[in-house]
């Protein structure tokens, strides 16, 4: 395209001087001054024609190595929304089990609480229990039928024996579930 450009505008500067009337002078020195003004603007053609043609070669190269670079770029953002997409799922991920460790955290806690209530009232009992065999004692020393209150001892004893270690039991299972509420809440903790 450049080329035939130039070869349009030599074409054209040839025409032209040549289309123009002749002198008659017959000196030589008028064809030597055409002949350069012909020179002079062919030299200016080609010239002109390879400055279009580097500003052509340049500007293509230019135009490659921004064509390059956007593609690089949309390739960086399609990894970049992919890992938001990524990261969101995860943080959904997370929140969704923080939820779950503080359902089960609330009926630990609950389960805790009841333990302890049930524990408290299954002492106080015992305390009676026990309030129930010192007078029970202190009946069999004043009393005439000491077989009969041996037997009440008796049983009382295998009751509060009994309530012994049922009351070990509920404290076993209350540090068990307290143990089980630290690891839950540690675990909370180390999520968020």
């Amino acid at each position: 395209m450049i080329w035939g450009l130039c070869l349009l505008c030599l074409a054209g500067g040839l025409g032209a001087a040549h289309a123009g009337p002749l002198r008659k002078t017959g000196k030589t020195e008028d064809n030597t001054v055409q002949q350069q003004d012909v020179n002079v603007l062919m030299f200016g053609v080609i010239q002109f024609s390879e400055s279009l043609k580097y500003a052509f070669e340049t500007t293509e190269a230019k135009i490659a190595k921004i064509s390059q670079t956007l593609m690089n770029h949309e390739g960086t953002l399609q990894k970049l929304g992919e890992e938001t997409e990524q990261a969101a799922e995860e943080e959904k991920q997370v929140k969704e089990m923080i939820q779950l460790l503080q359902a089960q955290m609330a009926k630990q806690q609950a389960e805790t609480k009841m333990t302890k209530d049930w524990l408290a009232g299954m002492e106080q009992e015992e305390v009676a229990l026990r309030t129930k065999v010192k007078k029970l004692e202190t009946y069999v020393d004043t009393s005439s039928s000491i077989k009969e209150l041996q037997e009440r001892a008796e049983e009382h004893s295998y009751v509060l024996k009994s309530l012994q270690h049922l009351t070990q039991f509920h404290k076993e299972n209350i540090e068990t579930l307290n143990e089980q509420l630290s690891k839950l809440q540690e675990m909370s903790e180390n999520t968020t």
